[in-house]
């Protein structure tokens, strides 16, 4: 196998997969949902940082622009303004 890692051992490598390949479908499922809150976790922290101004509402529009796109920024806007009347 290939290495995935260029500032991980080969074998640490090797053992760490080892673990994961060995843990149970919960376990890894429960994994990638932290990593993903991680990671949304951060993107949003980055946004909030370079646009201090934005209400949380404008700031969870500019995420969705970001990571969805435009388009369904435009579609979220048009949909939470007809709620709100």
């Amino acid at each position: 196998m290939r290495s995935q890692s260029f500032d991980t051992h080969p074998e640490a490598e090797r053992f760490q997969i080892s673990l994961i390949r060995g843990a149970g479908i919960a376990f890894r499922i429960a994994r990638a949902r932290s990593l993903s809150q991680t990671v949304i976790q951060l993107s949003r922290r980055a946004i909030s940082r370079t646009k201090p101004g934005l209400s949380k509402a404008e700031l969870d529009l500019l995420f969705v622009e970001y990571h969805y796109g435009s388009d369904q920024a435009v579609r979220l806007r048009k949909y939470l303004n007809q709620r709100n009347q």
